[in-house]
């Protein structure tokens, strides 16, 4: 009786791979639809924001239309309209106007 219990337990090798096998594909899965996208959208932005120049047409994360002035490592002054001039931090800037030909 003794042999029939010891046999019908399962061996801790299986047990401890059937655990670990949910795991790895929870990481490949939050890598692949997390991470992976996450720092391909973080490098456009700092390419993005690298490539800015002093006439380009720009919008704040704030919604804030502008042109380029000057630009420093941080900070940006944007022209609003012929007399206003605003500073903000090159973080602020959410993406560049491209200009459509035509």
């Amino acid at each position: 009786m003794f042999f029939q219990y010891a046999a019908q337990q399962p061996t801790g090798g299986s047990s401890l791979v059937t655990m670990i096998i949910p795991f790895v594909i929870m990481i490949a899965v939050f890598y692949f639809l997390l991470i992976r996208p996450q720092k391909k959208k973080q490098s456009q932005r700092t390419t993005m924001l690298n490539a800015l120049k002093k006439g380009d047409k720009i919008v704040t994360i704030g919604g804030l239309h502008g042109t380029i002035m000057e630009l420093t490592d941080d900070t940006v002054v944007l022209r609003v309209n012929d007399v206003t001039k605003l500073t903000f931090d090159r973080s602020a800037i959410s993406h560049a106007i491209k200009e459509s030909e035509g």
